[in-house]
């Protein structure tokens, strides 16, 4: 009887060992593809001002020098961006936990370091050889990207967002066309508009990419500076002048950058006070606080500002 089981026995447990052998053997050839296939969809290869690099597709510790608020439009919070941005009147409370990375434009690599990002991002392409000894650094110069959309587009490619971005920049685009026809109803379509920063014993005039207003009134509400100017102003982005040339400078409608005088101030000054512009009652004074930031949060906030003291005016 015994005899009898090995003969079925025996050539079961070969026939066991020869299919767990087998199955072995498919692990040992399918598994390495397998890591292999799981590790490409982890990354992927984007094209930079750098040339060609590579990313996390989901990156989950980014620190950013620069296009902070587009991240957070995208709710990529970052762990680590500069003083300057985590001071931004607009995204003070969403900033809130992130950490300081030192000054804008020369960042600590020691602190990013301690961060341990999976990827940065800065506008800054300088810093660029230290920064991409940390983690895979994607430089996007200043003056690149010219506008919201261009902005949330090509974040939202860069971290597979697109649907995000796409969404919110259909509901950028309704509240900025209701608030370009508020304006437009009132404000006549040939008046023209002068950004201008009064800095004590300078006076700097603006083009529509260089913040303190430039971006919602020239942008988003389509309005335009004196037509005398318009070609310095919009190629070069930014003028300093003096007082002797003020008045060819400034428009019918003039926004101002100041910290140190109100309104009330440039009516009084002999200069700025005979400017049609302050005569009419159509002068804004902020201060750089909120006009110093062009990201697309604060040129939302702006434009809403903006359009509520236009439509109180006649």
């Amino acid at each position: 009887m015994l005899k009898q089981n090995r003969k079925f026995i025996t050539p079961l447990f070969l026939l066991l060992l020869l299919l767990l052998t087998a199955c072995g053997e498919k692990e040992k050839t399918t598994s390495p593809a397998t890591e292999q296939d799981t590790k490409e969809a982890e990354t992927k290869m984007v094209q930079t001002t750098n040339g060609e690099i590579v990313i996390p597709t989901n990156p989950q510790r980014i620190v950013a020098e620069e296009y902070i608020a587009s991240l957070l439009v995208l709710d990529v919070k970052p762990v680590g961006a500069p003083g300057l941005a985590l001071e931004n009147y607009y995204l003070k409370e969403a900033l809130k936990g992130v950490e300081d990375i030192g000054v804008y434009g020369k960042p600590s690599t020691e602190r990013i370091l301690g961060l341990k990002p999976d990827l940065i991002i800065t506008g800054n392409g300088e810093n660029y050889d230290a920064l991409s000894k940390i983690a895979p650094t994607v430089v996007i110069p200043y003056g690149e990207l010219k506008n919201a959309h261009e902005e949330l587009t090509y974040f939202g490619e860069l971290l597979g967002k697109e649907q995000e971005a796409k969404d919110w920049l259909s509901q950028y685009d309704q509240k900025i066309a209701d608030a370009k026809a508020q304006v437009d109803a009132i404000i006549p379509e040939d008046a023209s508009f002068s950004i201008i920063e009064d800095a004590g014993k300078s006076i700097y005039v603006y083009g529509d990419n260089f913040g303190r207003g430039g971006q919602p009134i020239y942008q988003s509400l389509g309005r335009k500076p004196p037509a005398n100017i318009a070609d310095e102003i919009m190629e070069k982005q930014w003028a300093e002048i003096s007082e002797e040339v003020l008045a060819d400078y400034a428009g019918d409608y003039i926004i101002l950058t100041s910290d140190d005088r109100t309104v009330e101030d440039f009516k009084k000054d002999p200069i700025w006070g005979n400017l049609p512009a302050v005569k009419n009652d159509h002068l804004y004074v902020w201060s750089e606080e909120r006009s110093w930031y062009y990201d697309p949060t604060a040129v939302l906030s702006q434009v809403e500002e903006l359009t509520n003291w236009l439509t109180n005016k006649k």
